[in-house]
């Protein structure tokens, strides 16, 4: 591959650092990764210097970079029709909602289609909230549901912080399952799961359960750490709602579609939502589209009244097309089972890393959703960079993405935690060849290791 002129690449970052913003950052001194091509499970710069996508960009390129067949589908699709407003009925929009129906959890049968994770969560929220009469929400705090407004609040990552001020009232947050790291210093992974479901059913009865409308919570946790459920929990959670008539959200923005082993990473857990909000894998990232699936009975609920849901790109027909397309690659390349198995691999390799780096305090993986959790030293389990960092704080992190990244991989890289979460159709060879350039750059984070 050529490389693109000097004074071409230099134009090109100046178009973009001086007319666009960017997320979760400061605007200034940015030096972004200049993107030119991307095929596979690789993407190359400018420079021409080719990376390892080793979390598939925000685990959503599920599939792949480059694949004609979606290109086609969304080609063939607007040559056809581009757009009608959401009343209307298309070919691709009910072949999509058919196709998720048919692997989907329990009785979620209808779709209404969002343009990505946080406005299915928002809508979500607000429909059970409609559904119960009641106007609370219970959510995990090391979590994160999206960043408008509702999202933002319903989550607990500290990125919320900055605007908590104006955040969506009647959130209850509630502790983790987070045995690595248990609250209640839990000797094994059943007693920290019962603790945190005793601590769970303690604050709906404090918040009065006629009060909550829902509670929600990762299909598997994602950015906040790859957080594992132990097991038994989900179950027991939906137990609990079911014991209230509170509603379970699911949210599989980032789990859903393969991500862990299974079509939704709930099934994991034996667990049937009365809502699950999607987006991300549903076209593998090559056009924004997400949504919400409902119940039947809460679908019922609007037969003979208006559903106060609404969006000018709702069932987008480009955006559906390349949903159906995807999921057709999805079961022609068995990519849900091939998911399961492909982490199978990893943790057995990630298990020989552990033996050479003091740094890996932890690893928690579902299918290929993972992260290595980083620390100074095990026995004490101090973090190489502690929750919500700050720039001083991230020294050694900083030092270890940039040794990813001068290696030839892209991942992302959060606080203490380095994410594996290649696209499904990744080899074993690349995952070799990913797990070698984390070895290579985790010698950095063995340093500062007491």
């Amino acid at each position: 591959m050529e490389p693109v002129l000097t004074f071409e690449r230099e134009e090109i970052v100046a178009n973009n650092l001086k007319h666009t913003l960017f997320s979760w950052q400061k605007q200034a001194g940015l030096k972004p990764l200049v993107i030119d091509k991307a095929e596979g499970v690789y993407i190359w710069d400018m420079n021409g210097k080719r990376y390892l996508d080793f979390s598939s960009q925000l685990v959503n390129m599920n599939i792949g970079h480059g694949r004609p067949e979606i290109a086609e589908a969304v080609y063939k699709q607007m040559q056809e029709v581009s757009y009608v407003y959401p009343g209307m009925v298309t070919k691709v929009r009910g072949e999509l909602a058919k196709k998720l129906a048919e692997v989907a959890p329990g009785n979620l049968t209808k779709t209404f289609f969002t343009l990505g994770g946080a406005d299915a969560i928002e809508n979500a929220i607000k429909l059970a909230r409609l559904h119960t009469g009641r106007h609370k929400i219970v959510a995990l705090y090391q979590s994160y549901h999206g960043s408008t407004n509702g999202a933002l609040a319903a989550g607990g990552d500290p990125r919320k912080l900055q605007v908590d001020s104006q955040q969506m009232p009647n959130v209850v947050h509630v502790e983790n399952p987070y045995f690595y790291r248990c609250p209640w210093h839990s000797e094994t992974e059943e007693k920290c799961r019962d603790h945190a479901l005793e601590h769970l059913e303690r604050v709906v009865g404090y918040e009065g359960p006629g009060n909550i409308a829902a509670v929600i919570m990762e299909g598997e946790s994602g950015t906040s750490g790859c957080i594992k459920y132990p097991k038994g929990y989900l179950k027991k959670v939906k137990q609990l709602c079911e014991k209230h008539g509170i509603l379970f959200i699911a949210d599989e923005v980032m789990s859903g579609f393969g991500r862990t082993g299974k079509w939704f990473g709930v099934q994991n857990h034996d667990v049937e939502p009365d809502l699950l909000c999607f987006a991300k894998g549903a076209t593998a990232g090559y056009l924004p589209l997400g949504g919400l699936m409902v119940s039947d009975e809460i679908a019922k609920a609007f037969d003979d009244k208006p559903l106060p849901l609404g969006l000018t790109y709702s069932a987008h027909p480009v955006t559906c097309a390349a949903g159906v397309a995807v999921m057709e690659v999805y079961e022609k390349e068995n990519l849900v089972a091939r998911a399961a198995e492909l982490g199978n691999y990893i943790e057995v390799k990630v298990a020989e890393l552990m033996q050479k780096h003091q740094s890996i305090g932890d690893f928690r993986n579902t299918g290929l959703l993972g992260c290595l959790e980083l620390v100074k030293n095990r026995e004490t389990k101090e973090p190489m960079a502690p929750w919500n960092a700050n720039a001083s704080e991230m020294s050694v992190m900083n030092q270890v993405q940039a040794k990813l990244y001068e290696l030839g991989m892209y991942t992302m890289v959060r606080w203490n935690f380095v994410f594996i979460a290649p696209p499904l159709t990744v080899t074993e060879a690349q995952i070799d060849e990913g797990l070698a350039i984390i070895s290579e750059a985790l010698k950095i984070a063995d340093t500062a290791c007491k």
